[in-house]
């Protein structure tokens, strides 16, 4: 049994890549899913705000001087 990844056998080492390949796979899998999931029903509509006439808001009774 391989004990250390530096005296492992390339059997071992492809071992660790094809598991590491296949959970990365499965998380990016269960990702998507979810993501698509997660839209049902939440569409957002667009609306367009004009800008108006700059101004500054305090909550002072002091004069803005710029």
């Amino acid at each position: 049994m391989n004990h250390s990844i530096y005296s492992a056998d390339r059997t071992t080492h492809l071992k660790i890549v094809v598991v590491a390949l296949v959970a990365g796979i499965a998380v990016a899998g269960f990702a998507i899913s979810a993501r698509m999931n997660a839209d049902d029903g939440y569409t957002q509509t667009a609306r367009i705000i004009k800008a108006g006439k700059p101004m500054a808001v305090t909550s002072s009774d002091a004069m803005v001087v710029r």
